[in-house]
Parts: C-alpha cells; structure tokens; sequence
C-alpha cells in the first residue's frame, strides 16, 4: 500500500514536469486535456502527437476515433477539441525548442503510462485484500474513508486483537498522541517524531475527509481552532479522537454507528452532541 502511494507521487511529479513542458512549446495539449496531464489520455495524447504539428497532420475522423477510444464521445466537447486544433496557431517555430521538449514529454509519458499501469494494478491488489481483511467490517463504512482511506486504516490496525492493548498504547505508536514532559514545576508538550510517518499521514488525511461527512468531527474541529489551535493540530485532535473509537469498534469487531454514536455522546452531556 505504502508502495503504492510512492508511486502515485512519482505519477503526479511526471504529470506536474509534463505541464511545465508543454506551456514552453505545445500549450494547446493543456487546453486539450482540460489542463490535466495525469491521465493516461495525456499519456496517450502525448506518444501519439507530441507537438501541434504531429497533431494538425491528421484528419478530423482519425482524431474522433482517438479521443473515442479514451471514452471522450461528448459530441459538444469533440467539437470543441476539433476547433481548438484547427485554429490553433504554433507558439514556437524553433527547432532547437521544439525537439528537446518532445522528446522530453514523450519520456515522460512513458513513464506515466507505466506509474499508471502499475498504480492501477496495486489498487486492484488492495482492493481485493481488503474485501478478504477480517475486520473490514470495522473500517468499510466509515464517513469519509472511501476506498482509498479504509485499506489504508485497516493496514494499521492489523489482524491479530492481542497486537494493541488500548488506544493510547496505538496513538502513541502511530505518533498521533503527543509527547508530554515534565522537569520539576514545569510541563511541555511537543509534537511527536518517532513513528510510522506513512500510517500517522494516513490517520491524518482520515481526520482532515471526516470533518466534512461527521458532524461530531466538524465539531470537534472547531473548537480545537477556537482554543487557538493550528489546523494540523486541530486534525490530530480528531484523529485521536477517531483512534480510541476504531479501537473500540476493532475490539469488539463491529462497525461504526454513528446514529449510535451521537446518542451515547447526548448521554455524556458532550458539547459535541450538542454543536450536532
């Protein structure tokens, strides 16, 4: 899994380098992609006709029958691209620019024809351990999680019940839980850099999509700010807050209820309830 987003970051640095390119001699291309070159249609696009003039070669159908095959069969938007290309004029005419920059592009979507192969094989891989994960129950219908965030949560938790003996126990290894010292009357408190900084993110970017599905979580969010707090300690609030719930819901391999959750939250008395 962790591989697997490594590689999602090397596809988004090939995109991102290919964009740079492109505004230096085929800014067309961008217009042509709705300016994302992360697809493999920019990949495709790119192999197939990198430069205006490789493109404005081809005739009308030949370029329907490309743009069909990637799924654009929007009649307005194929008119559109058949437009633009038509009326596009070259931004550069040099030779000694233009050359470099398609070879350049041109192995860079070979490479992100590659990333993207792989990363789709990897989450094909994932998904299909997590349908078989014992305890996908706890973690498969959590607000926000989706299909991304739910393995990723899964993967920290584990399968073994004996591996956590409580939640702190598993804030504290996943560098969640703060670090908090104290030397004579004094007493500090600091962020902590000794952890898993794959599983920490993970924990992390579940904190940041659960505010906008959970209404607790959005609470508990802002109150955190309105004490002062910065928007990533905010967020670590949050995620600990969500660690001691998952942990309880791992235990006891059921999953998470929020209608069941608010209630026992408006039975504590908890503002959170009451900002719900």
């Amino acid at each position: 899994m962790k591989v697997a987003v490594k590689l999602s970051i090397n596809a988004r640095a090939s995109s991102h380098e290919i964009k740079s390119q492109l505004k230096v001699y085929f800014p067309l291309a961008l217009h042509l992609l709705d300016e994302d070159s992360s697809t493999a249609l920019a990949a495709d696009l790119l192999l197939k006709y990198p430069s205006l003039q490789a493109l404005q070669t081809q005739k009308p159908h030949q370029l329907r029958k490309f743009f069909s095959a990637h799924n654009c069969r929007a009649e307005t938007k194929m008119l559109q691209r058949l437009e633009l290309i038509q009326q596009a004029k070259p931004l550069a005419q040099d030779s000694a620019v233009i050359e470099p920059s398609v070879f350049r592009v041109q192995m860079l979507a070979r490479q992100l024809k590659a990333l993207l192969n792989d990363i789709a094989g990897y989450d094909k891989q994932i998904a299909q351990l997590f349908a078989a994960h014992p305890n996908r129950i706890v973690f498969e219908n959590l607000p926000g999680a989706g299909p991304v965030l739910a393995p990723r949560l899964a993967s920290a938790f584990g399968c073994e019940p004996k591996r956590w003996h409580s939640a702190v126990e598993l804030a504290t290894f996943l560098g969640v839980a703060p670090v908090r010292r104290t030397s004579g009357k004094r007493r500090t408190t600091h962020f902590r850099q000794a952890c898993p900084k794959f599983l920490r993110q993970s924990f992390h970017e579940y904190a940041a999509c659960s505010i906008r599905y959970c209404p607790w979580s959005q609470a508990l969010y802002s109150n955190q700010r309105a004490k002062g707090k910065g928007h990533h300690a905010a967020l670590r609030s949050v995620a600990f807050k969500w660690i001691r719930i998952l942990f309880a819901c791992w235990k006891g391999h059921v999953s998470y209820d929020q209608k069941r959750y608010l209630h026992s939250l408006q039975n504590r008395g908890s503002y959170l309830a009451n900002a719900c």
